[in-house]
């Protein structure tokens, strides 16, 4: 898979650390705007970057460019992507996917059209962990309670309190609680049970974004909550109860370093598949052979989960009232 990374962000660093043990995968070219221009030097040194660009236009006339790694800000998601596709570039997008789902869905077409693959950067959904705890639900027995707590005091939060208007709690940009931190937990609930009956979404609002919120899911049989804070810190975990056992995951929703099993009145079980320590090392394994293959039928069951899960992003928020920049063409 010949890759063209957009943006120069902490994320972009991320996946630079580990992308060259994936030897499938080239680092085509890396994208940013002028003023990070040293930044994306210093990358291509570091990392062996073919070709660094200021202008995303040219990049993507790079025939060495095959596939398209958008890490941007939530709200420019949905522009880069669309550009990258209308190219004939394959799109792996961060999440959240898009501001709202008419974005998402115009996308959607735009790669049936064009017969590429557009597919979601989402961690939990690729981790050997998270696959090993979907096989265990069914030995829960009747699923009564799931619990997911994501909350991590953001670093920025402090600013936005002085008055100021950082990317992650800015609505215009599409930032906030649910779209930034709850959305791993949204994405995890969606991969075991799919689409909820009912969604609410009990949200602290602050200057129009949300801060932390509590969203609420009616599965029929079984009740869910989904805890996502920005503005407040606690152990996050991720517990699901049955009338014959739980599973117990200690830490966010975003990774999935082990978790136990623990059937009632017997001794829990310890699992952990994982074989690499960087949660986002098997989503791209992943990416590239789903892109390699042409495996047009995985790409199309992950776009589909990806479709619940902004279905839930939608109606979390019209409960709370909350309006996105991007929102404001589709009222």
């Amino acid at each position: 898979m010949k890759l063209g990374i957009v943006g120069a962000g902490k994320i972009v660093t991320e996946v630079l650390s580990f992308i060259q043990e994936i030897p499938a995968i080239s680092l085509s070219a890396i994208f940013a705007r002028p003023n990070r221009e040293e930044v994306l030097l210093d990358l291509q040194n570091t990392y062996g970057i073919s070709r660094i660009y200021l202008d995303y236009s040219t990049m993507l006339q790079d025939t060495e460019v095959e596939t398209v790694y958008i890490a941007l800000p939530n709200h420019l998601h949905y522009s880069y992507a669309k550009e990258a596709l209308q190219n004939g570039k394959h799109v792996i997008c961060e999440k959240p996917f898009t501001s709202n789902k008419h974005e998402f869905m115009e996308l959607k077409e735009l790669a049936r059209q064009n017969k590429l693959i557009l597919l979601e950067a989402i961690t939990n959904q690729y981790l050997k962990n998270v696959a090993a705890m979907k096989e265990y639900l069914p030995k829960l027995g009747a699923i009564k309670i799931v619990e997911c707590n994501y909350s991590q005091y953001s670093s920025r939060y402090d600013a936005f309190q002085a008055g100021e208007t950082p990317a992650a709690f800015n609505k215009e940009m599409s930032g906030g609680a649910l779209m930034d931190i709850n959305i791993y937990n949204i994405h995890l609930v969606v991969g075991f049970f799919g689409s909820p009956k009912n969604v609410e979404y009990w949200a602290n609002i602050e200057r129009g974004i949300d801060t932390s919120g509590m969203l609420l899911l009616d599965y029929g049989d079984f009740k869910c909550v989904c805890i996502g804070a920005k503005d407040s810190e606690a152990p996050s975990s991720v517990n699901i109860q049955g009338n014959e056992g739980y599973i117990h995951m200690g830490g966010p929703a975003n990774s999935c370093d082990s978790f136990e099993y623990v059937r009632l009145n017997e001794e829990s079980i310890r699992v952990d598949q994982k074989d690499h320590a960087h949660r986002m090392y098997d989503e791209f394994v992943e990416f590239e052979r789903i892109i390699s293959e042409q495996d047009m039928e995985r790409a199309a069951d992950m776009l589909e989960h990806s479709e619940k899960v902004m279905n839930v992003i939608e109606r979390a928020k019209k409960s709370a009232n909350l309006v996105f920049g991007s929102d404001k063409p589709f009222l």
